[in-house]
């Protein structure tokens, strides 16, 4: 659509542009003097700064999906933060749990407009929460997430260092994070048992051939995954009977698909559904 003004020889010319927006180009006699756009279309850098690793991604507009990265974070050290400097965007989004290194990300990335993450951002839903300040930065980026995907009631659970439930309840406009659980994470388990005793080895976690394992290793990693599945199935009916409804449950994280496979209450597993949250946030608070 365009649209124009013309007084005194001077032109006003609006029109819209699928990547930049709206944009108003001005022109005196034919010759253009001024052009602004407006609602520019970013390209994000995306961070997911958890304690076991940091995810990241650029995306841009129009783009489906993200081409993921990730670093240890106990390596997210300057020299790192420097190679994210060099990459293409225009502002950068940081969801952080790590203090320490949530620092170092600001600093290194203030050169550009960046967004950082807390119960004081602007959300699509509101909080109820006692102590909102409390609430990981990743744990909000779920629930906006899966409220923009599917709306309310829903619950995400995240399978990562720690395994988090996430709650939202309401309808429409009313719409809000609720609170959660949190629970020791699957390989946190695991790594537990062989670190603390003698003879149990460390595992690969898999689907297990059989209840009964015929091994230490099968036994453990059956005790691993079906118990597993038994704790997040007694949570989620719990967190169920607190509800007025029977929510939609979608699952992220790296041991999503394992232990959901097993678990029909989960309705769907999403890949990199963190980085989703964090770009719809960082797109409402961005100027």
């Amino acid at each position: 659509m365009v649209e124009s003004q013309i007084k005194q020889g001077a032109c006003q010319l609006s029109s819209h542009h699928p990547n930049c927006g709206l944009f108003t180009a001005f022109f005196v006699f034919g010759e253009i003097i001024a052009c602004f756009a407006f609602g520019k279309a970013m390209r994000l850098l995306l961070i997911d700064n958890s304690n076991t690793r940091t995810k990241f991604a650029v995306t841009a507009p129009g783009q489906d999906g993200y081409d993921v990265q990730h670093v240890a974070t106990r390596e997210l050290e300057p020299t790192f933060i420097e190679k994210l400097q060099a990459l293409e965007f225009d502002a950068s989004v940081i969801s952080s749990v790590v203090p320490e290194k949530a620092a170092l990300l600001r600093e290194g990335l203030a050169a550009r407009p960046l967004h950082e993450i807390s119960h004081q951002s602007t959300l699509s839903i509101g909080i109820d929460y006692p102590h909102p300040e409390q609430i990981g930065a990743d744990r909000l980026a779920n629930a906006v997430a899966v409220h923009a995907r599917i709306g309310a009631p829903a619950i995400v659970v995240d399978f990562g260092t720690a395994v988090t439930f996430d709650v939202v309840g309401g309808s429409g406009p009313e719409a809000r994070y609720l609170g959660g659980v949190i629970a020791p994470g699957l390989a946190s388990m695991t790594d537990y048992l062989h670190q603390n005793t003698a003879l149990l080895p460390e595992i690969d976690l898999a689907e297990p051939e059989s209840a009964i394992g015929k091994s230490t290793t099968e036994a453990m990693r059956s005790g691993a995954v079906y118990g597993y599945r038994g704790m997040i199935r007694e949570v989620l009916q719990a967190i169920q009977r607190e509800l007025d409804a029977v929510p939609t449950v979608l699952a992220t994280g790296g041991d999503a698909t394992l232990i959901a496979d097993g678990l029909p209450e989960v309705s769907e597993v999403i890949a990199d559904f963190t980085l989703e949250g964090i770009r719809l946030i960082g797109e409402r608070n961005l100027p």
